[in-house]
Protein backbone atom coordinates (compact mmCIF):
# COMPACT_ATOMS: atom_id res chain seq x y z
CA UNK A 1 0.00 0.00 0.00
CA UNK A 2 1.12 3.80 -0.50
CA UNK A 3 1.67 5.74 2.12
CA UNK A 4 0.05 8.84 1.08
CA UNK A 5 -3.50 9.00 -0.23
CA UNK A 6 -5.11 12.26 -1.87
CA UNK A 7 -8.77 10.85 -0.83
CA UNK A 8 -10.64 7.52 0.90
CA UNK A 9 -11.61 6.45 -2.53
CA UNK A 10 -7.72 5.94 -4.04
CA UNK A 11 -7.04 4.13 -0.47
CA UNK A 12 -9.78 1.97 -0.77
CA UNK A 13 -9.30 0.93 -4.41
CA UNK A 14 -5.99 -0.62 -2.69
CA UNK A 15 -7.69 -1.77 0.32
CA UNK A 16 -10.03 -3.88 -1.47
CA UNK A 17 -6.77 -5.52 -3.42
CA UNK A 18 -5.95 -6.39 -0.07
CA UNK A 19 -9.18 -8.19 0.38
CA UNK A 20 -9.18 -10.23 -2.71
CA UNK A 21 -9.59 -13.65 -0.86
CA UNK A 22 -13.29 -14.68 -0.04
CA UNK A 23 -12.71 -16.19 3.72
CA UNK A 24 -10.59 -13.29 4.43
CA UNK A 25 -13.72 -10.78 3.08
CA UNK A 26 -16.11 -13.19 5.15
CA UNK A 27 -13.85 -12.57 8.16
CA UNK A 28 -14.03 -9.43 7.99
CA UNK A 29 -17.70 -8.98 7.44
CA UNK A 30 -18.57 -11.46 10.40
CA UNK A 31 -16.21 -9.66 13.13
CA UNK A 32 -17.93 -6.16 11.81
CA UNK A 33 -21.46 -7.38 12.30
CA UNK A 34 -20.43 -9.17 15.55
CA UNK A 35 -18.55 -5.81 17.20
CA UNK A 36 -22.01 -4.13 16.03
CA UNK A 37 -23.55 -6.34 18.12
CA UNK A 38 -21.87 -6.12 20.87
CA UNK A 39 -21.66 -2.37 20.87
CA UNK A 40 -25.36 -2.52 20.83
CA UNK A 41 -25.83 -4.66 23.71
CA UNK A 42 -23.13 -2.80 25.76
CA UNK A 43 -25.20 0.26 24.98
CA UNK A 44 -27.82 -0.99 25.94
CA UNK A 45 -26.83 -2.17 29.10
CA UNK A 46 -24.53 0.42 30.09
CA UNK A 47 -22.22 -2.80 29.96
CA UNK A 48 -19.40 -0.04 28.97
CA UNK A 49 -16.51 -2.76 29.15
CA UNK A 50 -17.97 -4.74 26.35
CA UNK A 51 -16.88 -1.91 23.77
CA UNK A 52 -13.33 -2.81 24.03
CA UNK A 53 -14.47 -6.35 23.46
CA UNK A 54 -16.16 -5.31 20.62
CA UNK A 55 -13.35 -3.24 19.31
CA UNK A 56 -10.40 -5.80 20.00
CA UNK A 57 -12.61 -9.30 18.45
CA UNK A 58 -13.81 -6.91 15.65
CA UNK A 59 -9.85 -6.73 14.80
CA UNK A 60 -9.00 -10.50 15.89
CA UNK A 61 -10.81 -11.69 12.94
CA UNK A 62 -10.07 -9.34 10.56
CA UNK A 63 -6.35 -9.88 11.22
CA UNK A 64 -6.71 -13.95 11.08
CA UNK A 65 -8.17 -13.10 7.52
CA UNK A 66 -4.96 -11.30 7.16
CA UNK A 67 -2.38 -13.05 8.30
CA UNK A 68 -3.77 -16.79 7.00
CA UNK A 69 -5.49 -16.34 4.02
CA UNK A 70 -4.63 -12.96 2.53
CA UNK A 71 -0.99 -13.35 3.94
CA UNK A 72 -0.59 -9.29 4.02
CA UNK A 73 -0.37 -7.50 6.89
CA UNK A 74 -3.44 -5.75 7.48
CA UNK A 75 -3.66 -1.87 6.47
CA UNK A 76 -4.78 -0.68 10.10
CA UNK A 77 -0.78 -0.70 11.21
CA UNK A 78 -0.03 1.84 8.54
CA UNK A 79 -3.53 3.76 8.09
CA UNK A 80 -5.81 3.44 10.95
CA UNK A 81 -8.34 5.60 10.67
CA UNK A 82 -8.57 4.52 6.60
CA UNK A 83 -8.78 1.02 7.36
CA UNK A 84 -11.47 1.75 9.48
CA UNK A 85 -13.51 3.39 7.22
CA UNK A 86 -12.12 0.64 4.55
CA UNK A 87 -14.05 -2.01 6.73
CA UNK A 88 -16.75 -0.08 7.05
CA UNK A 89 -16.97 0.45 3.69
CA UNK A 90 -16.58 -3.15 2.61
CA UNK A 91 -19.09 -4.38 4.92
CA UNK A 92 -21.66 -2.37 3.90
CA UNK A 93 -20.88 -3.08 -0.07
CA UNK A 94 -20.74 -6.83 1.12
CA UNK A 95 -24.20 -6.41 2.98
CA UNK A 96 -25.85 -4.36 -0.17
CA UNK A 97 -24.62 -7.19 -2.53
CA UNK A 98 -21.62 -4.91 -4.44
CA UNK A 99 -19.09 -7.08 -3.48
CA UNK A 100 -19.74 -10.81 -2.97
CA UNK A 101 -19.90 -12.66 0.24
Amino acid sequence: MQNHYANFDDFYVDYLKEHQNRTSRRLHFVGTSLSFVLAAIAIANYQWWLLALAFAQGYAWAWVGHFFFEKNKPATFQHPWLSYKGDMRMWWDILTGKIPF
